[in-house]
């Protein structure tokens, strides 16, 4: 088979069944390999690990297959890893088991976990004889830990340059590095990989998204998307009436994400003659960076009370011509700013408001949650962010707008693209949807799983996340060897080791060089990745740093993270002993 063989047109949807199960096979070896969240050793054992995966392939004459001789035949693959054996082999990985079972072959973790580190719950032992941090020979490996056929073996790379003069074709080429990928991943669908608005995707959307990949409608002209426009619209439509169901004419536009979002209600604000940016000291740093770009004034920062912006400090500073912008779901503690108070002081000063709502805005599926987002439809818009809070893979933001007009001001015209007599002629104009010319056709995979789940049963994860947050906040509470920041508004707990606040009898705490190498130890045993968030909570109000579980796994239990909370105790001990000892800190 052809390895320039095309994905759409007559027989693209065939091709693409041959070569998926081969990327599925090598993201499944890799998972196998990996073991746990993340690959052990830290960024310089991944960098050599990958230098020692890259080369010339071995000529396949040596393992006597002359189909593959011309470079288009797939190589033999290992059998894939038994379902019970990795915690992540199915495709996105949204509904795999909690933890991944002891028998998941560990070789990557020798040499590079710390010994003063426990050992990860979900891992075996690594033999002695591994020398790479998630690779324990140079070629693939089966399921149980053993080589793979000659055939795979002969096509691996082992000394290439990135760029190799002769391909090895498409199945083989899927294959390696599908498995080298996964192998060096940080795995978000373990749930000792919580360190970030990080989530893993829904297997829907990873499906539909092969879909859209391969039809590759680009969103800047109709005639390059007509179907995928058209659901664009309705998807938009829909999620603009979400954001303000009373609203006469609301409507809302595909992003990369919160960061751009955050830049558009900046942009419309500016348009409309707003040019002071005001937000809490809670804000994402993107607010600061929109300014910026926009070539606005560096925004005015509020003090915050527990990580929620001070309406009473935001009344007195606020005056016409400044956009606030408030946050629903801040990224260090998932906290909601008291959105109806600052709408209302927004209205007496004659300011504008833009609401943060890439994490928390998608609780306005849940009839639980939806009260925690009152007032965010006073906003004049409103930042979404469906690869947290929804599951999409990357990237899945949403701009809304409480008045369609608004956006007339991301119009532009170019004559290839959206000349006047054809949009005089009832051609849809694509152009004026964005900032970007081409862009992905986002909105189907994010069509798809609302349609495949509902608003209700995209609602029900949000409050399944919320509530096993609240349970582990709970455990975190009553452990003897943790402190915890507060209680969860959302999915994000907060937590800091007690032995980084214990003198000991020199007079000394760990202090938050203690918690920062807590973190590191873990994420470099390859045993799990956690967060960090500076916040105000020490002496006079100096900042502190904590640690932080950002739990976006939509069928985990607080039950597995309970291992983690030990391991984390566990760690700072063995941290502190040896920093102690030694006169340079790991």
């Amino acid at each position: 088979m052809r390895a320039d063989g095309l994905a759409g047109g007559q027989g693209g949807a065939d091709r693409l069944a041959e070569l998926i199960p081969a990327a599925l096979r090598g993201m499944a070896a890799g998972i196998a390999e990996r073991g746990g969240p993340v690959p052990a050793g830290g960024p310089a054992a991944v960098a050599a690990a990958l230098v020692a995966e890259r080369g010339e392939p071995a000529p396949v004459a040596e393992v006597g297959d002359p189909a593959a001789a011309t470079g288009d035949a797939a190589a033999e693959p290992g059998p894939a890893p038994a379902a019970e054996e990795t915690a992540g082999a199915r495709l996105a990985g949204a509904d795999h088991a909690a933890a991944a079972p002891a028998a998941v072959p560990a070789s990557h973790r020798a040499a590079a976990a710390p010994a003063a580190v426990p050992a990860p719950h979900h891992a075996a032992t690594a033999p002695a004889a591994a020398t790479t941090p998630y690779r324990a020979a140079p070629g693939p490996v089966s399921g149980r830990g053993g080589r793979a056929p000659a055939a795979a073996v002969a096509t691996v790379p082992s000394r290439t340059p990135a760029l190799p003069r002769r391909g090895v074709g498409a199945e083989a080429a899927l294959e390696q590095l599908s498995r080298l990928l996964a192998a060096g991943s940080a795995d978000p669908a373990d749930p000792a990989c919580a360190a970030h608005l990080h989530c893993p995707p829904l297997a829907v959307s990873v499906a539909a998204d092969v879909v859209a990949s391969a039809l590759n409608p680009s969103m800047d002209s109709w005639d390059q998307a007509p179907v995928a426009s058209e659901l664009e619209r309705e998807f938009t439509a829909g999620i603009a009436r979400l954001c303000y169901p009373d609203a006469e004419n609301p409507d809302a536009v595909v992003t990369t994400g919160g960061t751009e979002s955050n830049l558009l209600g900046l942009l419309l604000a500016r348009e409309n003659g707003i040019v002071q940016p005001v937000c809490g000291a809670n804000a994402h740093h993107s607010v600061a960076r929109a300014a910026w770009l926009l070539g606005l004034p560096a925004p005015i920062v509020v003090p915050c009370e527990g990580d929620r912006l001070l309406p009473g400090a935001l009344d007195k500073i606020l005056t016409p011509g400044c956009v606030v912008v408030a946050t629903a779901g801040t990224t260090n503690t998932g906290t909601l700013d008291p959105l109806p108070e600052i709408a209302r002081i927004c209205r007496r000063h004659d300011a504008r408001l833009h609401v943060d709502a890439a994490y928390g805005g998608t609780a306005l599926c849940s009839d639980t949650l939806r009260t925690k987002l009152a007032g965010l439809d006073l906003a004049d818009s409103v930042a979404l962010d469906l690869h947290k809070f929804g599951w999409q893979p990357v990237a899945a933001g949403l701009f809304a707008a409480r008045d369609a007009t608004d956006l007339g001001a991301l119009t532009v015209r170019a004559e290839y693209l959206n000349a006047d007599d054809d949009t005089e002629a009832g051609l849809p104009d694509l152009l004026g949807r964005s900032i970007r010319t081409s862009r992905r056709p986002d909105a189907f995979r994010m069509a798809v799983t609302v349609h495949a789940l509902g608003t209700d049963g995209l609602g029900a994860l949000v409050e399944r996340c919320c509530a096993t947050a609240a349970e582990v906040a709970r455990h975190v509470d009553d452990h003897p060897g943790l402190r915890l920041w507060g209680p969860p508004e959302l999915s994000t707990v907060v937590l800091r080791p007690v032995l980084a606040d214990e003198t000991d009898k020199t007079g000394e705490t760990g202090g938050d060089e203690l918690v920062a190498r807590v973190r590191r130890a873990l994420l470099e045993a390859g045993t799990a990745v956690i967060g960090r968030a500076a916040l105000p909570t020490g002496p006079g109000g100096a900042h502190q740093l904590w640690l932080k579980l950002t739990l976006l796994h939509p069928h985990t239990t607080a039950a597995d993270y309970v291992p983690l909370l030990d391991r984390i105790v566990a760690t700072a001990g063995a941290e502190l002993v040896a920093g102690r000892e030694s006169p340079v800190a790991s």
